[in-house]
């Protein structure tokens, strides 16, 4: 069996998107977007995080010099100290309430920013690859539920830096005393290490679960929604699956349960560690060095406020290392993961298509498999010609369609637009000269003209435009029945929404995939099975007239069981079981009487 991961020589080198960026590298690229959005909030809150851990940590400084000069019955030291204890309180208050009202106005600004930016990211990927991977998907999962604490990452890396200068003031008082209570940082390097370890073995552990999480999630969704609540019923499944759902979150939850009270027990460890380290320090100032009433006094309120301020600043770099820079490098694998579908993206597309296209000895496979679902597939799609593709079920029709669309690149062979790979086409613009229907439709419930426009963004509002989709998909029945035409709202859930049943869905769905007027290619994947085959017929067959007459060398590519339809096809293309068999006209493939002409008996005599 050929590997998925085979490549022709010509081709770019794979993508490695596996791999996961460098943490720090991607902390700092997230930064940058922060900046690149909301640059004066930036800095003006961080300032102001900065500034709010002076005063805060030289309170055990005021209470040194006031302890001394009550001793030494010094008038100037108590007022000195009385002021400054003033001031800090005064200004941690108002530097805290300024920093907050920015801080929460810059996290408003940016959550948009971000969020806005990821959905991009997964929206302007080229291909539908990282949809179906179970790798991808389970780092995409763990990636949608960081995105919602995005905003929170550049606060916890301000605090971040404001603790960090509190822990130098407050060492430095320490020092003031004696050098060697500078060790009882030392000491607390235990917590540093064991907070910034733990969250990234929980990270691991729960992407290495998501699967369970995102089938619980799922079950969740089947036993509560409108979708699946008629058959929930009849069947009687609804106790099951909640019973199933608990015990997929079981099977979620208990490994993560079980690392985070192994890391919890190191973390508690590395706390006694540092507990005990402060004990000692305060006994050596108080007997050791016979250190003065305001020395010991200093000793205390800084060594207290050293625990708080290392415990804080662990638990913030906790939270960068379980939140910010495993978000980040997520988000960095989105982007680039992205960006190298573009990246030797350098040909033009044609204007018109002259020659056509051609696939050249194409094979694939479906991400994380190796059977190929397509196998050497060399075929000719003549420009200004009607394509059908016909085929028993899983023969590989839908996904040649795909692989036309670039939703998926190709695992060996390759495709070329009058003679220019299509991989080498930005997708963006090849897609822009696409239209199309599937049989797998999205049912958009706007109003019903922005239901159908979207199919020519730039037409969006244009009602000539929509309303002559809609008579190239002869769904004029479906919009008169409407209650306000065009301008009804779609679906039951929203305020005066309308009730629309899956055939005039399908309708609408094909008004949108003839918006476009001058697309190179047309894919009709099995756009109409709801309908009749009488109706099929007979818009098929208005429209292959139409197809053919067009100046830009269009090609339309028809995918249909009922063969009634694909006979008005001026080429056929029969796959089966992964390989191109049979291909000609109608006439030409009646008279080889070969697979095509025995499935076409079959289904002439169901009818008759």
């Amino acid at each position: 069996m050929t590997s998925s991961k085979r490549r022709e020589p010509d081709e770019a080198p794979p993508r490695e998107p596996d791999i996961m960026p460098p943490a720090l590298p991607a902390m700092w690229r997230l930064c940058k977007l922060g900046y690149q959005h909301e640059p004066g909030l930036l800095v003006f809150a961080f300032a102001m995080t900065l500034l709010a851990a002076i005063p805060d940590a030289l309170l055990a400084l005021w209470l040194k010099i006031l302890a001394d000069g009550l001793l030494d019955e010094d008038r100037a030291k108590v007022i000195l100290a009385t002021a400054g204890m003033a001031a800090s309180v005064t200004a941690t208050w108002l530097l805290r309430t300024v920093s907050a009202r920015v801080s929460r106005r810059f996290r408003d600004r940016v959550t948009i920013a971000l969020e806005a930016h990821v959905a991009t990211l997964q929206a302007s990927v080229a291909t539908i690859e990282h949809h179906e991977r179970r790798d991808y998907l389970d780092r995409l999962s763990v990636l949608r539920k960081q995105v919602f604490v995005l905003d929170h990452m550049y606060m916890s890396l301000f605090s971040t830096c404001g603790w960090i200068l509190r822990l130098g003031v407050t060492i430095a008082l320490l020092v003031s005393i004696h050098p060697l209570l500078a060790l009882l940082v030392l000491f607390a390097l235990p917590t540093v290490v064991t907070s910034a370890w733990r969250p990234g073995i929980e990270r691991v552990t729960e992407e290495r679960h998501a699967a369970y999480s995102r089938l619980a999630e799922h079950l969740f969704r089947t036993a509560t929604t409108a979708s699946a609540g008629k058959e929930v019923r009849v069947t009687g499944i609804g106790p099951d699956l909640v019973s199933r759902r608990r015990t997929e979150w079981e099977g979620w939850y208990r490994p993560i349960a079980a690392v985070r009270w192994g890391s919890a027990a190191w973390h508690a460890a590395a706390w006694a560690v540092f507990g005990g380290a402060y004990v000692g320090a305060v006994v050596l100032v108080a007997a050791g060095l016979d250190g003065s009433v305001g020395d010991v006094l200093l000793m205390l309120a800084a060594g207290a406020r050293l625990s708080a301020y290392v415990g804080a600043t662990v638990g913030e770099i906790g939270f960068l290392r379980g939140i910010w820079l495993d978000g980040s490098r997520r988000l960095v694998w989105l982007e680039e993961y992205a960006a190298a579908f573009t990246a030797k993206a350098d040909a033009e597309v044609p204007d018109r298509l002259d020659d056509g296209i051609r696939l050249d000895h194409l094979s694939f496979a479906y991400p994380g498999t190796d059977r190929l679902v397509l196998e050497d597939v060399s075929l000719h799609l003549p420009a200004g010609r009607v394509i059908a593709i016909v085929g028993e079920n899983g023969a590989g029709k839908s996904t040649l369609v795909k692989l036309l669309a670039k939703m998926y690149e190709p695992t060996s062979g390759r495709v070329l637009v009058d003679g220019r790979p299509l991989d080498r086409i930005r997708t963006d613009k090849w897609r822009a000269r696409l239209a199309g229907a599937f049989q797998d439709f999205f049912r958009f419930e706007f109003q019903a003209q922005h239901s159908i426009g979207v199919g020519d963004l730039p037409r969006y509002d244009d009602e000539p435009a929509v309303s002559t989709a809609v008579r190239r998909a002869g769904a004029e029945d479906v919009v008169d029945r409407l209650p306000s035409g065009l301008d009804t709202q779609l679906g039951p859930t929203w305020p005066d929404g309308a009730e629309v049943s899956f055939g005039q869905w399908q309708k609408l769905a094909l008004a949108r995939g003839f918006m476009r007027d001058r697309p190179l290619l047309l894919v009709l994947d099995e756009p109409t099975a709801a309908l009749d085959a009488e109706t099929e017929h007979e818009l098929f067959e208005r429209y292959a007239e139409s197809a053919r007459d067009n100046a830009d060398g269009r090609i339309t590519v028809l995918v249909s069981h009922r063969f009634s339809t694909v006979r008005m096809a001026d080429l056929i293309v029969v796959l089966d079981g992964s390989r191109m068999v049979e291909c000609g006209s109608h006439e030409d493939l009646m008279a080889r009487d070969g697979q095509y002409a025995a499935l076409y008996r079959i289904q002439a005599d169901a009818y008759n």
